[in-house]
C-alpha cells in the first residue's frame, strides 16, 4: 500500500500542476519548481553524529540559512568537499581518513535543508552561493564534489573564477540540467504547458534557461586541473555526461569505472584522487 501511495502521489500532483497552469501559469511554475527542489532526507542520522560533532565548525549564515561547517584541520593545502543531493558531510567520511592521513586541512559543510544547516530545499544557485561563501571563507586549494556538487562546483567556478583554485574533482556528477527537468517531468507526467512555464520562471529567477545551464559548456574556458570520475552503470546521473564534460576540459583526466554505483566511496576511488591532490 505505502509504494502504491508514493506511486501515486507524483501523478496527482502532475494533474493538479497540468489544471492549475490552465489559469495559473506562473503561480503554477513557482509551485512546481519548489516541489522539484523539495528536499525529503539528508539530515543527520543516529550513527552520523559522532563523527560530524567532533568536527562542528562555525554557522556561516546565506540566504536566510544557517550552514553547517567542519573542520579536520591539517597542515597541508585546504580542500573544500561538496556533497551531493539528499546527503550530507558524512558522505565524505572514507575520504577524509585518507586526507587527514596525509595532513590536508579539509573543510566541508551541509548544504542548506541537508545535515545540520536549516532549510527544506535546494537548487544550484542557492548552493553555488554556499560553495562560494566557504571558498571565500576558507581559501581553498582543491574542490571535490560529488553529483550535484560537483555540478554546482563547476557552475560556480564559471560565474565566480577564484584563482587560487589548483585541482577539482567531481564524482558521479550530472551536466545538463535540461535532463534533470526531463526526468521530473518523465515523473509527475505534467504537459508541456507546465514546462514550459518552469523554464520562464527559471529564465526570469536566475538569468538562465532549463537547456542552457550545461556544466559541459561552462566548463570550456576552465584551466584548473580537473579528474572526474563516473560509473557506466550509473543510474542516477548520466555516464555521458562526464563524457562530455571531460571532452570539454581541456586539462582534465576521466577515470570510467565499472560497477562501482553512484556514490563511489570506495578505497580506490579515493586513493586515486589523493594521487591527484599529491601531484
Amino acid at each position: 500500500m505505502k509504494k502504491l501511495f508514493y506511486k501515486i502521489l507524483p501523478l496527482a500532483y502532475g494533474k493538479y500542476f497540468d489544471l492549475y497552469a490552465l489559469f495559473f501559469p506562473k503561480k503554477t511554475a513557482k509551485k512546481a519548481f519548489y516541489f522539484f527542489c523539495t528536499i525529503r532526507k539528508g539530515r543527520v542520522l543516529p550513527h552520523q553524529k559522532e563523527f560530524l560533532d567532533g568536527a562542528k565548525k562555525e554557522i556561516i549564515s546565506i540566504e536566510n540559512h544557517d550552514i553547517q561547517t567542519y573542520q579536520w584541520p591539517g597542515s597541508k593545502e585546504t580542500v573544500l568537499l561538496v556533497h551531493g543531493w539528499e546527503s550530507n558531510t558524512f558522505r565524505w567520511r572514507n575520504l577524509i581518513k585518507k586526507l587527514k592521513e596525509a595532513n590536508y586541512n579539509i573543510i566541508a559543510f551541509d548544504a542548506p535543508g541537508h545535515g545540520y544547516s536549516t532549510g527544506k530545499y535546494l537548487y544550484a544557485p542557492l548552493y553555488a552561493h554556499a560553495i562560494q561563501a566557504n571558498i571565500d571563507k576558507h581559501q581553498p586549494t582543491h574542490l571535490i564534489g560529488h553529483s550535484l556538487g560537483g555540478m554546482t562546483v563547476i557552475y560556480n567556478e564559471y560565474i565566480n573564477k577564484n584563482e587560487f583554485i589548483d585541482k577539482i574533482v567531481t564524482i558521479g556528477s550530472p551536466s545538463e540540467f535540461y535532463k534533470l527537468m526531463n526526468n521530473y517531468q518523465n515523473i509527475l507526467k505534467f504537459n508541456n504547458r507546465v514546462l514550459v512555464a518552469l523554464d520562464n520562471y527559471i529564465k526570469d529567477r536566475f538569468g538562465f534557461h532549463v537547456k542552457d545551464f550545461s556544466t559541459s559548456e561552462y566548463i570550456k574556458n576552465n584551466t584548473n586541473k580537473g579528474l572526474l570520475f563516473h560509473d557506466k552503470l550509473d543510474k542516477i546521473a548520466p555516464y555521458i555526461d562526464s563524457e562530455n564534460v571531460h571532452k570539454n576540459w581541456k586539462n582534465s583526466k576521466f577515470v570510467t569505472t565499472e560497477g562501482l554505483g553512484h556514490s563511489m566511496h570506495q578505497e580506490s576511488v579515493n586513493d586515486e584522487i589523493l594521487n591527484f591532490l599529491n601531484e
